[in-house]
């Protein structure tokens, strides 16, 4: 099962908030973004990526400050070869996620299975 980091340094999440900003207006070569379903329930906030090849060792998962982030890398084999199509990407993947409620990030819990990352985040309560 994929680690959730719940906790990281200011500065990282910094950083990586400002690369999230930076690919989301800028088109970068070197990493793709995964298809990613994003929902909620009553319960739970939900995301759901499809990466298919991915080693879960190679899955990077960081909740702070409202903001979910899921990084990886798919390898490609070393074998040479000329392609007729080329559609799967491989590389270095990021996908930045604005939590838009309130989240228990410590009941979180992530699962790879089937070449699907599923995130549950539990919604924090509200006290009436």
């Amino acid at each position: 099962m994929p680690t959730i980091i719940r906790k990281s340094s200011s500065v990282l999440v910094e950083a990586r908030r400002e690369t999230y900003t930076a690919m989301s207006w800028f088109v970068r070569p070197n990493t793709w973004r995964p298809p990613t379903d994003v929902y909620e329930t009553d319960e739970n906030f939900m995301v759901k990526m499809e990466i298919a090849g991915v080693k879960e060792e190679d899955i990077e998962v960081v909740i702070q400050s409202g903001l979910l982030l899921i990084n990886g890398t798919r390898s490609d084999s070393s074998e040479r070869k000329s392609y007729h199509q080329m559609e799967i990407q491989f590389g270095k993947f990021s996908v930045g996620i604005e939590l838009p409620v309130q989240v228990n990030a410590e009941n979180a819990t992530a699962e790879y299975k089937d070449g699907f990352l599923t995130i549950l985040l539990p919604k924090e309560k509200m006290d009436n």
